[in-house]
């Protein structure tokens, strides 16, 4: 299991969302197809195909758990659970 492999199998068990790195997320949701802008602090990913806008801010090299929750809901309704087809 690669490390994205684990990261993923984190956001999507909902189990671990206060401890995954802010770093590692962001590499995650680029292997997904996302398309980022960073404005300040704030990271906005997009996607074609995906309606909503992600917008997230790192705490203390941490992504925000309910930063978490919002993506692994957008991960599951189109079912973006793999990043090797991209």
């Amino acid at each position: 299991m690669t490390k994205l492999d684990k990261i993923l199998f984190k956001i999507l068990n909902g189990l671990s969302d206060n401890n995954i790195d802010f770093t590692e997320f962001l590499n995650l949701l680029m292997r997904l197809g996302f398309e980022m802008r960073i404005k300040g602090s704030h990271h906005i990913l997009s996607k074609d195909g995906v309606e909503e806008i992600i917008n997230i801010q790192g705490k203390n090299g941490k992504a925000k758990p309910y930063q978490i929750k919002q993506v692994r809901e957008i991960i599951i309704k189109y079912g973006l659970n793999s990043y090797r087809d991209e």
